[in-house]
């Protein structure tokens, strides 16, 4: 467990493999299984993209002071936080009936060639009828919940990383 938890260059290798292989299994299921992604699906990838992006810059900067190793470890979490609240956003929208679910919006291409970016932005969190759709299921759970599921999971590892911070960089950097 000390090997997972108290090296600072394992965590971030963690968190980007962890960025990495989601965004993978998305792009294998856009481009090899045709399933076309939502708005909200889009603003999840970006999320889990934001969070591999700050572990990668972690990992190559390997912070030795403190205060900055918790700084790149929240951010990271902060990231993954908005992710899982889009992939909740998501279930919801998935869980209502037929007649409440919200009209379905034009083609992302259409809204960013059309629309102000405020605009484009304020209805992708807010999602539409194509964010309600079910397009794949492994053991009866979406695809935003397997989402919810794995963010969840690297946010239980930040705050255990967080936990052992203090421990980790007093041994090892003082």
């Amino acid at each position: 467990m000390n090997l997972i938890i108290k090296n600072p260059r394992r965590t971030f290798s963690i968190f980007l493999m962890g960025s990495m292989g989601m965004i993978g299994v998305a792009l294998f299921m856009e481009h090899f299984l045709q399933l076309k992604p939502c708005i909200l699906c889009y603003m999840q990838r970006g999320a889990v993209i934001l969070f591999g992006i700050l572990a990668a810059v972690g990992l190559i900067l390997n912070p030795k002071k403190l205060h900055i190793y918790k700084l790149f470890i929240y951010l990271i979490f902060f990231s993954a936080l908005g992710g899982a609240l889009l992939a909740m956003r998501q279930l919801y929208l998935q869980s209502l009936p037929a007649d409440l679910v919200p009209s379905c919006a034009p083609d992302m291409d259409y809204l960013f060639s059309t629309l102000p970016f405020l605009e484009v932005l304020i209805l992708a969190f807010t999602g539409d009828g194509n964010c309600a759709e079910v397009l794949w299921t492994f053991i009866g759970i979406s695809i935003p919940g397997w989402v919810l599921i794995a963010l969840s999971i690297l946010m239980v590892y930040c705050l255990i990383v967080l936990k052992n911070a203090n421990e980790i960089h007093s041994h090892k950097y003082n």
